[in-house]
């Protein structure tokens, strides 16, 4: 590999069946479900660069604290947990990352692989911007990765939140917060 190419790892953030498909009770929403072929593009083109790729997966257990919180969801073992059709056939390209958690970072293996890799910049995509992408974001920022989002690459339940934390991050984070046109 060409030591002078910029290296990035993309992060694809819970696409999973329980936020992208009808009938889970966190589901996001037929309009979050426009990520999908955007991120499809990304995953091809930083493929293609020889990026790394890291899926992370919501899992919980049936008695998680975090349904104190939110409604039980992505209970592990379970259809809602499965990375969506869409997308699976990508796994076997990256590394699946497991969380109970918001953050990709909290309690998994994501750091060691990240110090193996040594990525110049993280790309995070996937749902909910204001939740899981953002607390990602801002572990990876306190371990000073550049961040890269596409707006067309993240979605979320709450529009108010996904436009607030797309502004958070950018401003607070230092997040670079690319249009779908730069895709």
């Amino acid at each position: 590999m060409d030591s002078k190419k910029e290296l990035s790892a993309l992060i694809i953030i819970d696409m999973q069946r329980g936020f992208l498909e009808q009938g889970y009770p966190l589901y996001c929403g037929n309009e979050a479900r426009r990520v999908i072929a955007p991120i499809r593009k990304l995953i091809e083109r930083e493929l293609k660069a020889g990026s790394g790729l890291f899926f992370t997966t919501d899992l919980h257990d049936p008695d998680d604290k975090e349904f104190e919180i939110f409604p039980a969801h992505c209970i592990r073992g379970s259809v809602e947990a499965q990375i969506i059709p869409e997308l699976v056939g990508y796994t076997a390209a990256g590394i699946v990352i497991e969380k109970q958690r918001y953050s990709a970072f909290f309690a998994t293996d994501l750091e060691e692989h990240l110090t193996d890799l040594k990525p110049q910049k993280l790309i995070l995509c996937g749902v909910c911007t204001d939740i899981c992408v953002l607390h990602t974001a801002a572990d990876a920022r306190n371990r000073d990765y550049p961040i890269e989002i596409f707006t067309d690459c993240v979605a979320s339940f709450d529009q108010d939140a996904h436009r607030f934390a797309l502004r958070h991050m950018k401003k607070i984070l230092g997040v670079r917060i690319s249009e779908k046109e730069k895709l």
